[in-house]
């Protein structure tokens, strides 16, 4: 097994390693410098940077320095006047600098590395801008972080070297553009700074495409224009009965205040499920609750078992706002993502205090027969809570849910969204289904007026009219086959067989990963889910489509096909060739 590099902060009071290798580069190398007899090249006392190190096997094999604000000087005082500079020079600006790599590791990971962790290090400090000074070796590096030079030029030694800069935002914008890259990267570094790898950020869920048709909503006909297939909304209208409702008591809904917690969607739900209403927790969509039931019953001490890949929202939820301890169980690609029930059961048998099972899962499709899934929650320790996520459940047929047997047990918890299966993505409802003891707990946390009144009107007569949804279903999947067969015809034969309204497939290994084929998708209108950041075993050619109606199908397939072609034929973006790194000007 190759050995992780270690990035490190060096030690500020002693930089004598650093200072050999700036010697060796600096001095003999590049004859910027007088060699002197120390065989030590200190850096400038009035430009105070700090240094991250990279380390392979108990060695110093490069560094990076950052220049802060408060620091006397930065080094490009020592080149360029600030007059010819054309960046403030306020507490957020920050240098980066002295970018050296040892001649045996030139071309591999760690100048690239310690690029990307002085970058985190400024953002991470508040750093609203960021300036350097390189010569034609890393210029290319810089660049494609989204740097641009301002033509200010000059000489040091033999080489030729020029100021760039730009502002961390676009750095960052820039970065999203590499994102399995990075995911690569991550698993080569022993990351030892007192930073995440990542910034941390709020669970990404797909939705790109209203920022094309307008957040503020200002000409909505774009949304002809633009295909959202990047998140899972129903192709299908709610059904008539729903729109009517609110069509005809538009201006007194917008007025009036729900009943306080749903009572009369809750009876509705209760008498279509076969439960008691007191099985029964409505809620704002699943999200909400997801966030006040993990946060009651889980903390930093818990251990939680999760599918992985599965809905990203859990593993944030999970690690970043509860911060439990958390273990994923695996699902492999070339198993085609399948749960392993057997295999499941025996890991149950571990003793976790949650686990949280996708059925259908999300982002594969893939799902588990009700009668396999009772089967192995049964084998569950009591004292271990199961949370059923069973958004997609309809999609797999009726009789499928969990929710029954969720009523009965004392530790089964079903979470039921009314988005993806009844059309009602823009309105936000959904529910918990369990024990009364279990959800006692929970209704004492949960706010009056949770659920808006349309929310509640279009949801109660959504439930009313099963055989509407009942054929949208079975059309769903019919788009679906189709879907699947002209995926085929364009050359995609590694598709995961699903049954939910949206198809997971991995990119042909000589294409490009699905990051360069999802922009060139955006360019044309058309957003799809990048899904290789979805789990950890995902390739970085893993897409996930919504399927839509047949007239949208084709259009999102004749833009795939063309951004599959566009990108072969540029399937050259040098960011994955060598980096030779002799060292910035210090």
């Amino acid at each position: 097994m190759t050995t992780k590099i270690k990035l490190s902060l060096a030690a500020t009071e002693n930089h004598n390693d650093i200072d050999k290798i700036r010697h060796s580069i600096y001095a003999a190398e590049l004859g910027q410098f007088v060699p002197c007899s120390s065989g030590l090249l200190h850096d400038r006392p009035d430009v105070k940077s700090i240094y991250i190190k990279a380390i392979e096997n108990g060695n110093l094999i490069g560094f990076v320095g950052i220049t802060p604000p408060d620091s006397p000087r930065y080094s490009i005082d020592h080149y360029l006047s600030r007059s010819d500079i054309p960046v403030p020079f306020d507490a957020h600006l920050f240098e980066i600098r002295a970018l050296t790599v040892i001649d045996s590791f030139r071309g591999s990971v760690a100048a690239p590395a310690l690029m990307y962790a002085a970058f985190r290090w400024i953002q991470e400090k508040g750093g609203k801008t960021v300036i350097a000074i390189g010569h034609e070796k890393v210029t290319p590096m810089y660049a494609r972080l989204g740097m641009q030079s301002f033509g200010s030029m000059f000489n040091c030694g033999d080489l030729e070297y020029e100021l760039l800069s730009a502002p961390v935002e676009n750095i960052e914008t820039e970065l999203t553009r590499f994102k399995s890259r990075l995911k690569r990267l991550e698993q080569q570094l022993d990351w030892q700074l007192n930073i995440p790898f990542r910034p941390t950020v709020e669970c990404y869920h797909g939705g790109a495409f209203f920022d094309a048709i307008g957040n503020t909503f200002d000409d909505l006909a774009r949304r002809n224009e633009i295909i959202n297939a990047d998140v899972l909304d129903a192709w299908f209208p709610p059904c008539p009965e729903a729109q009517q409702v609110l069509h005809e008591h538009l201006g007194w809904i917008m007025r009036t205040s729900p009943p306080n917690h749903a009572e009369g969607l809750v009876q509705t739900i209760a008498a279509v499920r076969g439960v008691k209403p007191d099985n029964i927790l409505a809620g704002g969509g699943s999200s909400p609750l997801i966030f006040l039931a993990f946060r009651h019953w889980l903390t930093t001490e818990s251990k939680v078992l999760l599918l992985d890949p599965t809905y990203g929202e859990y593993v944030h939820v999970l690690e970043k706002v509860v911060g439990c301890k958390v273990e994923r169980f695996n699902l492999f690609r070339e198993d085609g993502y399948e749960l392993d029930t057997e295999r499941f059961a025996d890991k149950l048998k571990e003793g976790f205090d949650q686990v949280v099972w996708v059925n259908p899962n999300s982002p594969t499709g893939r799902h588990v027969a009700r009668s396999e899934v009772e089967k192995t929650v049964r084998q569950c320790p009591v004292t271990t809570r199961v949370w059923m996520d069973e958004t997609y459940v309809e999609y797999a047929g009726k009789g499928e849910s969990l929710e029954g047997f969720a009523a009965q047990s004392s530790n089964v918890v079903v979470v039921k969204s009314m988005s993806k299966v009844y059309g009602l993505s823009g309105l936000r409802v959904g529910y918990l289904c369990g024990s009364p003891n279990v959800l006692a707990p929970l209704r004492g946390l949960t706010p009056p007026w949770s659920v808006s009144l349309p929310a509640q009107m279009a949801a109660t007569k959504a439930l009313e009219h099963p055989e509407y949804y009942d054929q949208c279903y079975r059309e769903t999947h019919r788009l679906r086959a189709q879907f699947v067969h002209e995926l085929k015809e364009l050359g995609i034969t590694e598709i995961i067989p699903g049954v939910a309204n949206f198809v997971l497939f991995h990119l042909p290994d000589h294409s490009s990963d699905g990051s360069t084929v999802v922009q060139q998708c955006r360019e044309q209108g058309l957003f799809i889910r990048d899904a290789s950041e979805m789990g950890t075993g995902m390739s970085d050619r893993a897409i996930r489509i919504a399927v839509k109606d047949a007239t949208t199908n084709q259009r999102i397939l004749d833009i795939l096909r063309d951004a599959m072609i566009h990108d072969s034929r540029n399937n050259v973006d040098g960011a994955g060739s060598s980096i030779y790194v002799k060292g910035g000007s210090s």
